[in-house]
């Protein structure tokens, strides 16, 4: 599938949040569009995080993927950026078509840009087919992830 992948604007939002509500993320319990809204704008004093949508290129207005990058930058190593990609969905009609892999390669694309020694990202221990996924574009399982849940 040829992918158009651009930054989300707010009109983006409502099938952002719709992608969010699938079971594997957040099994439809999304919040509401104007809650959505006023945190889209808060993404604006973080200089290098930015939400990215994807959409067919004959139907721009059609989202069928998105992901969210933070490029951080560090005192150390050397004062060199890393990148984290978070919330990485694509619509469950169109799993399997590639969009996923034209996501990460956009999103290493510009980590790599931004001179990012590193891309690293998360994903819940039992979707092991997200997993497999990641493997397969490169990505190693490295260390270990730990949370407190607040």
């Amino acid at each position: 599938m040829n992918l158009r992948i651009r930054e989300a604007t707010a009109e983006d939002l409502p099938a952002v949040l719709a992608l969010y509500a699938q079971p594997a993320m957040d099994d439809g319990r999304v919040i509401a569009l104007a809650q959505a809204r006023e945190l889209f704008a808060q993404f604006a004093r973080y200089p290098d995080y930015h939400l990215y949508v994807a959409s067919g290129e004959t139907e721009p207005s059609l989202v069928v993927g998105t992901f969210a990058l933070l490029v951080m930058h560090n005192l150390g190593h050397l004062g060199t950026p890393s990148a984290i990609v978070e919330d990485v969905v694509v619509s469950p009609g169109q799993q399997g078509r590639g969009i996923g892999r034209q996501m990460m390669a956009y999103a290493r694309e510009l980590a790599r840009q931004a001179g990012c020694y590193k891309l690293v990202l998360s994903s819940n221990q039992k979707r092991e087919r997200a997993h497999a996924f990641y493997e397969s574009l490169g990505f190693q399982r490295h260390g270990f992830s730990f949370l407190i849940e607040l």
